[in-house]
């Protein structure tokens, strides 16, 4: 089986005056490509520290961690935005949208920092909001449009590099229910056609929708629950 994730003793301490917190201790974990994986756990589990280590936005303090093949710990860090830009979508729970650009613009926007022509960006921008379902909210501002729709902007957004892994921070958390399922029912849909997705969430509604939860307690793995026999 392909691991599109493997964690081995990860370790991540944070100094706080004199005292150390161990944020992740000694954490295992393996996650098949393909999957799609919810993490849960209680505040201060190490969910959020698990997440941005995923996303190059913090290092491990020790052990290993391999995302598509790439040992973050040991990456140099010049390279981590350019791993991020290539390997990773994020898609978060307050959406991060610019506010003067259209949807479009948007979800061209990390390709401004890759060899992609602005034709070629415009293209697979429009494409994808095709995709999740905004082909007629193209050259719409955020404002214009309700918090469902925007999230839709935001993993297109997330999608527009052809990444290894989505990484989703409480991708419902600013929904209402019916729109919180859309976006469950968008994201199912990115995952039956081969998209990993890796999702931190609270809510145990998501979180039975994914085909596997891993549940996190003083940052180590203490329980998870199959579903699909993809990403065990």
């Amino acid at each position: 089986m392909a691991y599109v994730v493997e964690a081995h003793e990860l370790v991540k301490t944070y100094r706080m005056g004199e005292v150390e917190v161990h944020a992740l201790n000694g954490l295992n974990l393996r996650i098949a490509k393909g999957a799609f994986v919810s993490v849960m756990g209680p505040s201060g589990s190490g969910k959020s520290t698990l997440l941005n280590v995923l996303g190059c936005m913090d290092r491990p303090s020790s052990g290993t961690i391999l995302v598509d093949g790439v040992e973050l710990g040991r990456a140099p860090r010049k390279h981590l935005p350019r791993i991020r830009r290539e390997k990773l979508g994020f898609v978060f729970q307050q959406y991060h949208l610019l506010g003067h650009m259209t949807a479009l613009e948007n979800v061209m926007l990390p390709l401004r920092y890759t060899n992609v022509g602005q034709k070629e960006a415009r293209r697979r921008a429009t494409e994808l909001l095709a995709r999740v379902g905004l082909g007629d909210r193209v050259h719409h501002r955020p404002l214009e449009m309700s918090g469902g729709q925007q999230q839709r902007v935001a993993v297109a957004r997330a999608l527009i590099n052809h990444p290894a892994i989505i990484l989703a921070d409480e991708p419902t958390g600013n929904l209402d229910s019916k729109s919180g399922d859309e976006i469950m029912d968008l994201l199912q849909a990115l995952n039956a056609n081969g998209q990993t997705i890796i999702a931190v969430t609270h809510d145990p509604r998501v979180a039975e929708r994914t085909g596997r939860t891993i549940i996190l307690r003083d940052g180590c793995v203490v329980d998870e629950v199959i579903r699909d026999q993809v990403g065990v």
